[in-house]
């Protein structure tokens, strides 16, 4: 019998990306099931074919990235995990497993890594005489209260170390995990150390699924908003990302829910499809929303300059054009209805405190 090597599309349920199937960058070599798997498949035992999360354990040497991008509203931040089991396959931080040799596809969402000794890093960190305390990010590449964080709690190890130190932290999440946390959170907002950030992408509980497989549901992530509010934690939410043509005409329900709950500001973020995410974005929409694949698209290209993905400073979290000022514009009529304005969080930096390490001079006095 004459087989062929054939890349494996069919959907896995649960994941978000359809396959690794995408270009790759960094000479990454295609992934191909062999054909002589695909078909014994059918005889097996259909748990035995699911696709498994891997944890790697490392342990870098630092934890804190810094940036230097206009754009942003801090200049550092810490990722406790690198891939993210959400898989979100609108993810902008998918292409980063490439420098790992691994697919932006369903590798970013099956093979992940935890970095352990994260809160002892960022102690020894905090301990040097030379470090001035700023807001640090937590979040901003992949989520930190995955589903792996109930095993794992690096994130409220480091938590722990930010409460010790009196150091603020913002965290950006989509999980309503987060609240497992609400002791640790509601202590640093006592001392107005901490704001969280909570991604709200769409309020149908059928399109979370495709978009977003592994989060938590919308009813949760209002749920989150709500106990945190009532523990006295700024909430703020981010509808993020916009998908035209799928979420769009949400906008206007989702500020309205969140604001019910307590949020105390939201902004929008249209949807970024840099390198290896957006080919695996229009495999999603050929196996998910086929009929509207060619609008999605036409619109994602108006809001990015004519392009899938514009990665210039400012327009690339605004957008251009008259679909951006029009989701613009809705959300800023939405929110003054609402009651909701801009962000305004000013954490403070003056309560810090160095942090004694065992065997260091200062333990001396």
């Amino acid at each position: 019998m004459h087989r062929e090597n054939r890349i494996y599309h069919e959907t896995q349920k649960g994941r978000g990306a359809p396959s690794n199937d995408v270009s790759q960058r960094f000479n990454l070599q295609d992934r191909e099931i062999d054909g002589d798997w695909l078909d014994e498949r059918e005889r097996i035992d259909d748990a035995a074919a699911k696709l498994r999360t891997e944890v790697t354990i490392e342990f870098p040497k630092s934890i804190i990235n810094y940036n230097t991008s206009p754009d942003l509203p801090f200049d550092r931040s810490i990722n406790a995990y690198r891939g993210c089991e959400h898989g979100c396959v609108y993810c902008y931080a998918r292409p980063t497993h490439a420098y790992h040799d691994l697919s932006p596809g369903l590798d970013f969402e099956s093979k992940l890594f935890a970095k352990l000794n994260a809160a002892d890093l960022l102690r020894q960190t905090f301990a040097k005489p030379n470090y001035q305390p700023a807001c640090i990010a937590i979040g901003t590449n992949t989520d930190p209260y995955q589903p792996i964080e109930d095993h794992y709690r690096i994130t409220r190890q480091i938590l722990e170390v930010m409460l010790e130190t009196r150091h603020p932290v913002v965290i950006t999440t989509k999980s309503k995990r987060v609240v497992d946390d609400l002791d640790l959170l509601a202590q640093l907002a006592r001392q107005n150390l901490t704001a969280v950030a909570i991604s709200v992408t769409t309020l149908d509980s059928t399109t979370a699924r495709l978009l977003e497989p592994r989060a938590p549901t919308p009813a949760r992530r209002l749920e989150a908003v709500q106990q945190l509010s009532e523990a006295g934690i700024y909430v703020h939410v981010n509808i993020a990302p916009v998908v035209p043509g799928i979420t769009d005409h949400e906008i206007e329900s989702i500020v309205s829910a969140v604001a019910g709950r307590g949020a105390k500001s939201v902004s929008f973020i249209p949807m970024r499809l840099p390198h290896e995410v957006a080919p695996l974005f229009e495999q999603w929409l050929e196996t998910h929303y086929p009929d509207r694949k060619a609008k999605v698209m036409s619109i994602v290209r108006q809001m990015r300059g004519g392009k899938r993905n514009d990665p210039a400073f400012h327009s690339r979290m605004r957008g251009q054009g008259p679909w951006a000022d029009l989701i613009r514009t809705r959300l800023a009529i939405a929110s003054r209805k609402a009651g909701l304005g801009k962000a305004k969080v000013a954490l403070r930096t003056d309560l810090f405190k160095r942090p004694l390490i065992a065997g260091s001079q200062l333990e001396l006095f």
